[in-house]
Protein backbone atom coordinates (compact mmCIF):
# COMPACT_ATOMS: atom_id res chain seq x y z
CA UNK A 1 0.00 0.00 0.00
CA UNK A 2 1.63 3.19 -1.34
CA UNK A 3 1.25 6.23 1.59
CA UNK A 4 1.15 9.01 0.01
CA UNK A 5 2.81 12.17 1.91
CA UNK A 6 0.17 14.95 2.67
CA UNK A 7 1.53 18.59 1.67
CA UNK A 8 2.15 20.91 3.73
CA UNK A 9 3.11 24.61 3.58
CA UNK A 10 6.29 25.50 5.69
CA UNK A 11 6.69 28.80 7.20
CA UNK A 12 9.64 31.20 5.14
CA UNK A 13 12.95 31.54 6.80
CA UNK A 14 13.71 35.14 7.26
CA UNK A 15 16.91 34.95 7.35
CA UNK A 16 20.09 32.54 7.60
CA UNK A 17 20.51 33.83 11.32
CA UNK A 18 17.12 33.36 12.49
CA UNK A 19 16.72 30.70 15.19
CA UNK A 20 15.49 26.91 15.10
CA UNK A 21 11.64 26.62 15.15
CA UNK A 22 10.00 23.44 15.89
CA UNK A 23 7.24 22.43 13.74
CA UNK A 24 5.02 18.91 14.24
CA UNK A 25 5.48 16.15 11.30
CA UNK A 26 1.74 15.49 9.79
CA UNK A 27 3.01 12.03 9.36
CA UNK A 28 4.40 11.22 12.83
CA UNK A 29 3.09 14.37 14.99
CA UNK A 30 6.55 14.03 16.21
CA UNK A 31 8.62 17.59 16.42
CA UNK A 32 10.65 18.41 13.66
CA UNK A 33 13.73 20.13 14.80
CA UNK A 34 13.58 22.99 11.27
CA UNK A 35 17.39 24.35 10.98
CA UNK A 36 17.46 27.32 9.48
CA UNK A 37 20.77 27.34 7.14
CA UNK A 38 19.83 24.64 5.13
CA UNK A 39 18.17 24.27 2.07
CA UNK A 40 15.40 21.53 3.15
CA UNK A 41 13.32 20.52 6.24
CA UNK A 42 13.25 17.27 7.02
CA UNK A 43 11.04 15.36 9.73
CA UNK A 44 14.07 13.45 12.03
CA UNK A 45 11.53 10.53 12.60
CA UNK A 46 10.36 9.18 9.89
CA UNK A 47 12.48 11.18 6.81
CA UNK A 48 9.17 13.08 4.98
CA UNK A 49 10.33 16.33 3.34
CA UNK A 50 8.73 19.54 4.69
CA UNK A 51 10.15 21.76 2.66
CA UNK A 52 12.94 22.34 0.06
CA UNK A 53 14.27 24.69 -1.81
CA UNK A 54 13.24 27.84 0.28
CA UNK A 55 14.44 31.28 -0.56
CA UNK A 56 16.44 33.30 1.83
CA UNK A 57 14.90 36.78 2.03
CA UNK A 58 18.14 38.24 4.19
CA UNK A 59 20.78 40.06 2.58
CA UNK A 60 23.90 38.17 0.91
CA UNK A 61 26.38 39.27 3.57
CA UNK A 62 26.37 39.30 6.90
CA UNK A 63 27.27 42.04 9.89
CA UNK A 64 29.18 41.30 12.98
CA UNK A 65 28.42 45.22 14.49
CA UNK A 66 25.92 47.84 13.87
CA UNK A 67 28.52 49.84 12.63
CA UNK A 68 29.02 47.27 10.06
CA UNK A 69 25.55 46.54 9.03
CA UNK A 70 24.91 50.20 8.47
CA UNK A 71 28.17 50.47 5.64
CA UNK A 72 27.08 47.37 4.21
CA UNK A 73 23.44 47.59 3.64
CA UNK A 74 22.27 49.20 0.57
CA UNK A 75 18.52 50.32 1.56
CA UNK A 76 17.64 53.33 2.82
CA UNK A 77 15.39 54.41 5.84
CA UNK A 78 11.94 53.15 5.85
CA UNK A 79 9.07 55.17 4.85
CA UNK A 80 7.11 57.23 7.34
CA UNK A 81 4.16 59.32 7.45
CA UNK A 82 5.84 62.34 9.50
CA UNK A 83 7.25 63.73 6.18
CA UNK A 84 4.98 64.77 3.06
CA UNK A 85 6.74 62.72 0.40
CA UNK A 86 6.45 59.53 3.18
CA UNK A 87 11.12 59.71 3.13
CA UNK A 88 11.15 58.82 -0.34
CA UNK A 89 12.58 61.84 -2.06
CA UNK A 90 16.47 62.67 -2.11
CA UNK A 91 18.40 64.78 0.73
CA UNK A 92 21.12 67.06 -0.94
CA UNK A 93 23.12 67.93 2.32
CA UNK A 94 23.51 71.75 3.36
CA UNK A 95 27.91 70.62 3.75
CA UNK A 96 29.67 72.40 1.15
CA UNK A 97 32.39 69.45 0.71
CA UNK A 98 33.11 66.65 -0.97
CA UNK A 99 33.68 62.98 0.20
CA UNK A 100 36.75 63.42 2.25
CA UNK A 101 35.58 66.25 4.32
CA UNK A 102 37.35 69.38 1.97
CA UNK A 103 35.85 72.18 1.07
CA UNK A 104 34.66 72.49 -2.72
CA UNK A 105 35.32 75.19 -5.11
CA UNK A 106 33.10 78.36 -5.47
CA UNK A 107 31.46 77.29 -8.74
CA UNK A 108 30.89 73.63 -6.94
CA UNK A 109 29.09 75.70 -4.33
CA UNK A 110 26.97 77.49 -6.33
CA UNK A 111 25.82 74.35 -8.55
CA UNK A 112 25.15 73.07 -5.31
CA UNK A 113 22.59 75.77 -4.20
CA UNK A 114 21.04 75.73 -7.42
CA UNK A 115 20.32 71.55 -7.40
CA UNK A 116 19.10 71.99 -3.57
CA UNK A 117 16.81 74.89 -4.89
CA UNK A 118 15.40 72.78 -7.84
CA UNK A 119 15.52 69.49 -5.63
CA UNK A 120 13.18 71.84 -3.10
CA UNK A 121 10.76 72.73 -5.39
CA UNK A 122 10.31 69.60 -6.89
CA UNK A 123 9.68 67.93 -3.45
CA UNK A 124 6.49 70.37 -3.06
CA UNK A 125 5.41 70.54 -6.72
CA UNK A 126 1.53 72.21 -5.75
CA UNK A 127 -0.11 73.73 -3.02
CA UNK A 128 -1.23 69.93 -1.39
CA UNK A 129 1.82 68.74 -0.82
CA UNK A 130 3.40 72.56 0.42
CA UNK A 131 0.47 72.50 2.97
CA UNK A 132 1.06 68.99 3.75
CA UNK A 133 5.09 69.86 4.49
CA UNK A 134 4.10 72.69 6.87
CA UNK A 135 1.86 70.67 8.68
CA UNK A 136 3.57 67.90 9.44
CA UNK A 137 5.94 70.33 10.94
CA UNK A 138 3.76 72.05 12.97
CA UNK A 139 2.96 68.94 14.24
CA UNK A 140 6.59 67.38 15.20
CA UNK A 141 7.68 70.75 16.62
CA UNK A 142 4.36 70.89 19.05
CA UNK A 143 4.84 66.94 19.53
CA UNK A 144 8.57 67.33 20.44
CA UNK A 145 7.87 70.09 22.51
CA UNK A 146 5.02 68.39 24.55
CA UNK A 147 7.30 65.33 24.89
CA UNK A 148 4.98 62.90 22.58
CA UNK A 149 6.35 59.55 20.91
CA UNK A 150 6.82 58.83 17.34
CA UNK A 151 4.29 56.57 16.84
CA UNK A 152 1.18 59.23 18.25
CA UNK A 153 2.85 61.38 15.62
CA UNK A 154 2.70 59.49 13.01
CA UNK A 155 -1.04 59.11 14.20
CA UNK A 156 -1.62 62.56 13.88
CA UNK A 157 0.07 62.75 10.59
CA UNK A 158 -2.63 60.05 9.17
CA UNK A 159 -5.16 61.78 10.75
CA UNK A 160 -3.96 64.89 8.73
CA UNK A 161 -3.70 63.39 5.50
CA UNK A 162 -7.23 61.94 6.07
CA UNK A 163 -8.49 65.55 6.55
CA UNK A 164 -6.83 67.14 3.75
CA UNK A 165 -8.16 64.35 1.13
CA UNK A 166 -11.46 65.17 2.60
CA UNK A 167 -11.19 68.81 2.07
CA UNK A 168 -11.79 69.72 5.58
CA UNK A 169 -9.08 72.24 6.39
CA UNK A 170 -10.91 75.23 3.45
CA UNK A 171 -11.72 78.34 5.66
CA UNK A 172 -9.34 76.77 8.51
CA UNK A 173 -5.67 77.64 9.44
CA UNK A 174 -2.91 74.92 8.63
CA UNK A 175 -1.89 75.35 12.82
CA UNK A 176 -5.39 74.80 13.98
CA UNK A 177 -5.93 71.49 12.21
CA UNK A 178 -2.83 70.72 13.01
CA UNK A 179 -2.79 70.81 16.40
CA UNK A 180 -6.33 69.57 16.91
CA UNK A 181 -5.43 66.34 15.28
CA UNK A 182 -2.28 66.05 17.54
CA UNK A 183 -4.82 66.94 20.33
CA UNK A 184 -6.83 64.04 19.15
CA UNK A 185 -4.06 61.66 18.50
CA UNK A 186 -2.69 61.76 21.90
CA UNK A 187 -6.73 61.09 22.99
CA UNK A 188 -6.72 57.86 20.80
CA UNK A 189 -2.77 56.79 21.95
CA UNK A 190 -3.74 57.21 25.91
CA UNK A 191 -1.28 59.76 25.99
CA UNK A 192 -1.89 62.19 28.56
CA UNK A 193 -1.94 65.51 27.51
CA UNK A 194 -4.40 68.07 27.73
CA UNK A 195 -5.94 70.59 25.41
CA UNK A 196 -4.43 73.63 27.14
CA UNK A 197 -1.10 72.03 27.44
CA UNK A 198 -1.27 71.74 23.43
CA UNK A 199 -2.41 74.92 23.63
CA UNK A 200 0.46 76.50 24.93
CA UNK A 201 3.40 75.07 22.25
CA UNK A 202 0.44 75.83 19.51
CA UNK A 203 0.13 79.07 17.21
CA UNK A 204 -3.55 79.62 17.90
CA UNK A 205 -5.58 80.59 20.37
CA UNK A 206 -6.79 77.60 23.07
CA UNK A 207 -10.85 78.18 21.62
CA UNK A 208 -9.91 77.57 17.71
CA UNK A 209 -8.49 74.33 18.88
CA UNK A 210 -11.13 73.43 20.76
CA UNK A 211 -13.78 74.49 17.67
CA UNK A 212 -11.62 72.42 15.28
CA UNK A 213 -10.89 69.56 17.23
CA UNK A 214 -15.09 68.84 17.45
CA UNK A 215 -15.27 69.82 13.89
CA UNK A 216 -12.53 67.14 12.80
CA UNK A 217 -13.33 64.39 14.74
CA UNK A 218 -16.89 64.61 13.56
CA UNK A 219 -16.20 64.66 10.12
CA UNK A 220 -13.54 61.95 9.85
CA UNK A 221 -16.04 59.88 12.37
CA UNK A 222 -13.08 59.33 14.97
CA UNK A 223 -14.08 57.43 18.11
CA UNK A 224 -11.97 59.55 21.16
CA UNK A 225 -12.61 57.34 24.23
CA UNK A 226 -13.54 59.34 27.35
CA UNK A 227 -10.48 60.30 29.64
CA UNK A 228 -9.73 58.44 32.33
CA UNK A 229 -9.13 60.75 35.55
CA UNK A 230 -6.88 58.34 37.07
CA UNK A 231 -4.33 58.52 33.93
CA UNK A 232 -3.43 62.22 35.56
CA UNK A 233 -2.73 61.09 39.12
CA UNK A 234 0.82 59.92 37.91
CA UNK A 235 2.13 62.99 36.71
CA UNK A 236 0.50 65.06 39.78
CA UNK A 237 1.90 62.91 42.78
CA UNK A 238 4.87 62.96 41.13
CA UNK A 239 5.49 66.88 40.59
CA UNK A 240 4.10 66.70 44.30
CA UNK A 241 6.76 63.82 45.63
CA UNK A 242 4.09 62.24 47.24
CA UNK A 243 4.34 58.71 49.13
CA UNK A 244 3.31 55.13 47.27
CA UNK A 245 0.21 55.11 50.17
CA UNK A 246 -0.81 58.47 49.19
CA UNK A 247 -0.98 57.49 45.39
CA UNK A 248 -2.86 54.20 45.92
CA UNK A 249 -5.34 56.41 47.92
CA UNK A 250 -5.67 58.66 45.01
CA UNK A 251 -6.39 55.67 42.83
CA UNK A 252 -8.42 53.97 44.94
CA UNK A 253 -10.35 57.53 45.50
CA UNK A 254 -11.05 57.97 41.73
CA UNK A 255 -11.97 54.31 41.26
CA UNK A 256 -15.11 54.57 43.46
CA UNK A 257 -15.40 58.06 42.19
CA UNK A 258 -16.15 56.61 38.49
CA UNK A 259 -18.04 53.75 40.08
CA UNK A 260 -20.50 56.35 41.26
CA UNK A 261 -20.16 58.63 38.47
CA UNK A 262 -19.06 61.40 39.96
CA UNK A 263 -16.51 62.29 36.82
CA UNK A 264 -19.36 62.05 34.23
CA UNK A 265 -19.22 65.46 32.92
CA UNK A 266 -16.28 67.04 34.78
CA UNK A 267 -13.27 67.62 33.73
CA UNK A 268 -10.97 64.92 34.37
CA UNK A 269 -7.97 66.58 35.78
CA UNK A 270 -9.98 68.46 38.09
CA UNK A 271 -11.09 65.06 39.62
CA UNK A 272 -7.29 63.95 39.64
CA UNK A 273 -6.05 66.84 41.54
CA UNK A 274 -9.29 66.62 44.10
CA UNK A 275 -8.23 62.85 44.39
CA UNK A 276 -4.88 63.57 45.38
CA UNK A 277 -5.50 66.56 47.87
CA UNK A 278 -8.43 63.91 49.60
CA UNK A 279 -5.27 61.20 49.66
CA UNK A 280 -3.22 63.30 50.76
CA UNK A 281 -5.14 64.13 53.80
CA UNK A 282 -6.37 61.05 54.37
CA UNK A 283 -2.57 59.69 54.58
CA UNK A 284 -1.43 62.14 56.41
CA UNK A 285 0.61 63.97 54.04
CA UNK A 286 1.19 67.45 54.37
CA UNK A 287 -0.23 68.81 50.74
CA UNK A 288 -2.24 72.09 50.11
CA UNK A 289 -4.81 72.85 47.79
CA UNK A 290 -2.12 75.85 46.39
CA UNK A 291 0.41 72.70 45.79
CA UNK A 292 -2.19 70.60 43.96
CA UNK A 293 -3.40 73.86 41.85
CA UNK A 294 -0.55 75.10 40.60
CA UNK A 295 0.59 71.29 39.46
CA UNK A 296 -2.32 70.29 38.14
CA UNK A 297 -3.09 73.91 36.82
CA UNK A 298 -7.00 73.72 38.28
CA UNK A 299 -8.70 76.09 40.75
CA UNK A 300 -8.99 76.24 44.37
CA UNK A 301 -12.69 76.25 43.93
CA UNK A 302 -12.38 73.03 41.63
CA UNK A 303 -10.87 71.19 44.46
CA UNK A 304 -12.77 72.02 46.94
CA UNK A 305 -16.14 70.98 45.28
CA UNK A 306 -14.33 68.22 43.84
CA UNK A 307 -13.18 67.19 47.12
CA UNK A 308 -16.23 66.80 48.52
CA UNK A 309 -17.92 65.04 45.89
CA UNK A 310 -14.73 62.32 45.92
CA UNK A 311 -15.10 61.68 49.39
CA UNK A 312 -18.81 60.89 49.78
CA UNK A 313 -18.06 58.35 46.30
CA UNK A 314 -15.65 56.89 48.89
CA UNK A 315 -17.54 56.72 51.90
CA UNK A 316 -20.70 55.41 50.34
CA UNK A 317 -18.77 52.77 48.88
CA UNK A 318 -17.15 51.91 51.90
CA UNK A 319 -20.31 51.66 53.40
CA UNK A 320 -21.56 49.12 51.06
Amino acid sequence: MNHQPRETTAPVADSKTEQAQEQRCPECSEKVLAESDTAERVCTACGLVLDEQRIDRGPEWRAFDAAEKAAKSRVGAPTTQLMHDKGLSTNIGWQNKDTYGNPVSPRKRQRLQRLRTWNERFRTRDSTERNLKQALGEIDRMASALGVHKPTRETASVMYRRALEEGLLPGRSIEGVATAVLYAATRLDGVVRTIDEVAVVSRVESLEIKRTYRYVVRELDVQIPPTDPIEYVGRIVSELNCSDDTTRQARQLIEAATAHGVHSGKHPVGIAASAVYAAGKLCGENITQDDVSEVADVSNVTIRNRYREVLNAYEESQDG
